[in-house]
C-alpha cells in the first residue's frame, strides 16, 4: 500500500491555498450583508478542499496513464508515474474524494444554506458538474485538459462558481457586482494553471497534450499570463469603486508590486523548469491578497 507521505504528495498541498482563496473571497464579500451565514462558508471551504484534492488525484492518474508524465517531465514527480501509488489505489482514492465532495456539498446545500427546492437542485447539479470536471480534466477519452480547455474550466469553477456560489449560499441572493471579484479569482486561478502549462510546454507538445500554453507558444503564453494578473487586479479595483466601500478597501493595491516583481522575474526566465517555484508563490500571494482585500473591505 502507498505510504502516507505519498498520499500527501499526491494531494499537492501547495494547490490548496488557491482553492481556499476563492471561497474566502466569496465569504468576505458576503459578510457585508445582514443575512451572512458563516457556517455555509465553512462548509463551502471543506467541499472545495475535497474537490481540489480530487482534481489533483485525477490529474496524477490521468497524466500517468496517458504517458504525459514521463522521464522528461520537469515538474515535481507524480506518485502514479513513479510507482509510489498504484493506478488501482489512485482510482479508489478518486472514488472516495468524489463521495466526500458530494456528501459535504449535500450537507452544505440542505442543512446549512437552507435553500428552496429550485436553488437546492441548481447547486446539486453544479456540484455534480464540478466533480465531473475535476475528473475529466485528464481522465477518460478526450480529456478537456488535453484540448486546451483547462483554462476555461478553471475560470468557471474556481472563479465564477466558487465566489458567486459561496456568496449566494451565504446570503440567499445574487448580486451581479459579485461577478467582478469572482472573475478576478478566476484569472488568478487560471494564472496558476498557465504557469504549470508554461513549465511543461515542451513535454506536453511532444506528447500531444495541447494546452492553451502549447497553442499560444511560450511568448504569447507569457503575455497571456501578464494579462491575467493585471486583469484580476483591475477587476478588484472596479468592484471597490462600485461597492461604495471606504478608503481602506483600496489598500489591496499596495500588494500590486508583489505580483509585478514575480511577473518581471518570470519574464526573465529562459528554462521552463525554473517556473515551478512561481506556482506556489502565486497561490500563496493570491490567498494573502484575498485576506487583505476582504479585511479592508469590511473595515
Amino acid at each position: 500500500m502507498a505510504s502516507t507521505q505519498s498520499w500527501i504528495k499526491a494531494a499537492r498541498l501547495r494547490t490548496l491555498p488557491l482553492a481556499l482563496a476563492s471561497i474566502a473571497m466569496g465569504g468576505f464579500v458576503a459578510a457585508r450583508q445582514a443575512s451572512f451565514n458563516l457556517n455555509t462558508v465553512l462548509m463551502a471551504a471543506l467541499t472545495t478542499l475535497f474537490l481540489q484534492i480530487l482534481s489533483n488525484f485525477a490529474n496524477d492518474y490521468g497524466d500517468a496513464t496517458s504517458g504525459i508524465d514521463n522521464h522528461k517531465r520537469v515538474g515535481p514527480k507524480r506518485t502514479v508515474q513513479s510507482g509510489e501509488v498504484s493506478p488501482k489505489e489512485m482510482k479508489l482514492a478518486m472514488v472516495v474524494f468524489s463521495l466526500l465532495s458530494l456528501f459535504s456539498g449535500l450537507i452544505m446545500i440542505f442543512f446549512t444554506a437552507g435553500l428552496g427546492d429550485s436553488g437546492a437542485l441548481l447547486f446539486v447539479l453544479l456540484g455534480l458538474a464540478a466533480i465531473a470536471a475535476a475528473i475529466k480534466y485528464t481522465v477518460g477519452k478526450n480529456p478537456y485538459g488535453y484540448a486546451g480547455l483547462g483554462d476555461l474550466f478553471v475560470f468557471v469553477f474556481f472563479g465564477l462558481t466558487a465566489v458567486v456560489g459561496t456568496y449566494f449560499l451565504a446570503t440567499g441572493h445574487f448580486d451581479p457586482v459579485v461577478l467582478l471579484p469572482a472573475a478576478a479569482m478566476g484569472f488568478f486561478s487560471t494564472g496558476v494553471l498557465n504557469l504549470n502549462n508554461m513549465r511543461d510546454i515542451d513535454n506536453d507538445q511532444e506528447n500531444g497534450k495541447m494546452t492553451l500554453a502549447v497553442k499560444l507558444g511560450s511568448q504569447n503564453a507569457l503575455r497571456y499570463h501578464q494579462a491575467l494578473i493585471y486583469g484580476a487586479m483591475a477587476l478588484l479595483l472596479v468592484f471597490v469603486l462600485l461597492s461604495n466601500a471606504g478608503w481602506t478597501a483600496y489598500l489591496f493595491l499596495l500588494l500590486l508590486p508583489v505580483f509585478v516583481v514575480d511577473l518581471q522575474q518570470i519574464k526573465a526566465i529562459h528554462h521552463p523548469r525554473d517556473l515551478d517555484p512561481f506556482l506556489k508563490k502565486l497561490a500563496l500571494k493570491t490567498l494573502l491578497l484575498t485576506i487583505v482585500f476582504g479585511i479592508t473591505l469590511l473595515l
